[in-house]
């Protein structure tokens, strides 16, 4: 079955939302759902952007850098891995997310290896 990786963006900045017990609780019983769906393969959150390190091959180099690939006013705070028949069951699992957690989420296909 293919796999979609659903990647949660978040502003740069903000805070914890004042609902965050309320969010928190959707998430749950939206990973519950995946699960008892038998769609849900990995799921975690990520520190902030200023915690990347950044390796990159130039040449005969290899350079390291502090901070994100990309600076931005967002960045991914999150991601879910999930199993899906085809791209519209995978969209109505990103819908849910997004509306559990109020961020916006893309969605896109795993290459098979």
């Amino acid at each position: 079955m293919p796999q979609y990786l659903l990647s949660i963006y978040q502003p740069d900045g903000e805070g914890v939302p004042d609902n965050i017990d309320e969010i928190l609780r959707d998430l749950d019983a939206v990973n519950a759902d995946l699960r008892a769906a038998g769609a849900w393969v990995f799921a975690a959150g990520l520190h902030a952007p200023s915690t990347a390190t950044v390796v990159h091959a130039k040449g005969d180099d290899v350079l390291i850098t502090d901070g994100p690939y990309v600076e931005g006013k967002e960045h991914i705070g999150g991601f879910t891995i999930i199993r899906a028949a085809d791209l519209d069951e995978a969209l109505e699992w990103g819908r849910r997310l997004t509306e559990a957690i109020t961020l916006p989420i893309e969605i896109r296909p795993l290459r098979d290896s």
